[in-house]
Order: structure tokens, then sequence, then C-alpha cells
């Protein structure tokens, strides 16, 4: 068993609390209220649910959006207030703006893998963080701070992965090497894709739509320098997809789909009265 001073219940207590003070933020989790793709004609441009201006597609190798606002609509990008035309860099750029359209609500400008261009809305006081009551999760468990192999594979590994939004089309990651461990008699081998600099592991188990969430939950993981890895499942954590329909996560691939039950870490997201948030 891995004892490490990582992995107690007193670091579990800390990492949680991170959790909350995260997704509650005023970029959190619960804040998102739009993911809106500018995909209209670069010539009229078109306008998203809920915030001021007009927004129109950069030629194709740019970053980011073109904003067009009026002084009275209170629009700001990158501190400076909005009266015209401005190019709001994604985040796909060295320099990525930030729009600012009122005392609660911010954006930002985010791109696909195909060039393609979204605006992301944060509201502070969404509906979703007046009624947050907690995220819902079981005890700790040390049986579930497990000691894995991690192989790596020459070259990586391509791999299909599905998102929630992408109506069954899937998306190339790569996965570096193997992890594998044993549990309770039963061989394990997970794949951990490179994302975000690091390598998230999307799992799904026997709990998924039963006492924990249906899409499945997340965990991070970092390789030791001697070809371990502690796959500490207390930590798995819930996609940003159970706070918020608009986030589009990844789901998990077939071999992370685990047919027993993995009754550690985050369960779901609860309103203030103890139902489920969505």
């Amino acid at each position: 068993m891995v004892t490490d001073v990582q992995h107690t219940p007193t670091q579990l207590a800390a990492f949680r609390e991170a959790r909350r003070r995260y997704v509650t933020s005023p970029q959190g989790n619960l804040s998102l209220v739009n993911t809106e793709w500018i995909t209209g004609d670069p010539a009229t441009g078109q306008t998203s649910y809920g915030v001021a201006g007009t927004w129109f597609p950069l030629p194709a190798g740019e970053s980011g959006l073109r904003l067009e606002a009026a002084a009275a609509d209170g629009l700001s990008v990158d501190g400076v207030p909005v009266d015209g035309s401005v190019v709001v860099r994604g985040k796909d750029s060295d320099r990525p703006s930030e729009v600012r359209f009122g005392d609660t609500v911010t954006g930002y400008v985010v791109a696909s893998e195909e060039g393609t261009y979204a605006l992301r809305v944060w509201d502070a006081r969404s509906d979703a963080n007046r009624d947050f009551g907690r995220i819902d999760a079981f005890d700790f468990d040390p049986s579930w701070v497990v000691e894995a192999q991690f192989t790596p594979i020459q070259g990586g590994r391509a791999i299909g992965i599905e998102h929630l939004k992408d109506g069954g089309k899937t998306r190339e990651r790569v996965v570096p090497a193997e992890i594998t461990f044993t549990k309770d008699g039963a061989d394990v081998s997970l794949a951990a894709f490179q994302d975000d600099g690091g390598l998230l592991l999307v799992f799904s188990d026997a709990t998924s739509g039963d006492s924990t969430y249906g899409v499945g939950r997340f965990m991070r993981v970092v390789p030791d320098a001697d070809g371990t890895i502690t796959l500490d499942f207390n930590r798995a954590y819930l996609p940003p997809c159970a706070f918020s329909y608009h986030f589009n996560c990844p789901m998990p691939p077939a071999q992370n789909r685990l047919s027993f039950a993995v009754e550690a870490g985050e369960k779901n997201v609860l309103n203030a009265q103890g139902a489920l948030l969505h």
C-alpha cells in the first residue's frame, strides 16, 4: 500500500476544498453560461446569446475573433474599453485576450482543432453558482491508492477519443505509455492521454450512472522516475460537463470503461437541497 503523505485523509480534504473554491470561482465550472462558435459570414458577423457586441471570424490562420461594439455597450478587452472594432485573441495565442462584459460577466475565445473559434462567457452569479450546494464524494479509502506500472510506448500510441457533443466523431489523442495494475485479482490496463501539458485519465466504472456521474470521471496522473505511477482514485474528480451543459467533455476510451466499482473520489454535483444540480 502507498503511504506517501499526499495520499492521506488530511491531504484529500485540502484537495477537495481547493476543488470547491475552483468550481465556484468567477471562471470556474459552475460559472460557464455559454460556449458559442462564431462561424457566420465574416462580412456580417453574428451576435452571441446574452452579451453585447457583434463577433466576426478572422482569416484562416489568425488567432481569435473580431469584435465590434459601441462604447455604450460597456465592453472592455484586456482592460481597454471597446468603441469600434478590436481583435480578441484566442486561448491558443501567446497573449490570449480577456473580455469583460459587466461586473460579474467575463469571457475569452477558445479554438477548435479545425481552426474555428468560440466565445466562452462566464457569469460569477450564474444560476448554477447560486444553486450549488456541494460536490458529493466517497470517504477516503486507502485501498484505492494503487501502485501501477508505467511502461512507455515508443513514439506514443494514437487513440480516438469521443466527446460528449461530437456526435460519435473522435479526436486523436496520444497515449505515451501503458498503465497497468492488478486490483482484486483483475488485471487492468488504462490509457492516459496528453492534455494541457500533463496526463489525463478519463474513466468510467460500475458506479457510473448509478452512484456517480454517468459520463465518467477524470484523474490527473504523474509517473515516477522508477517506472511506477501512483493512481489515487480518491482524487478522481468530476469533469466540467457535470457542472455546466456548455462544456464538451472527453468520454472514456473503451479500455478505460471498468467493469468493477470504483467507490472512491467525487460522485455528483448537488444543489443546496441535496438533489442533483442538473
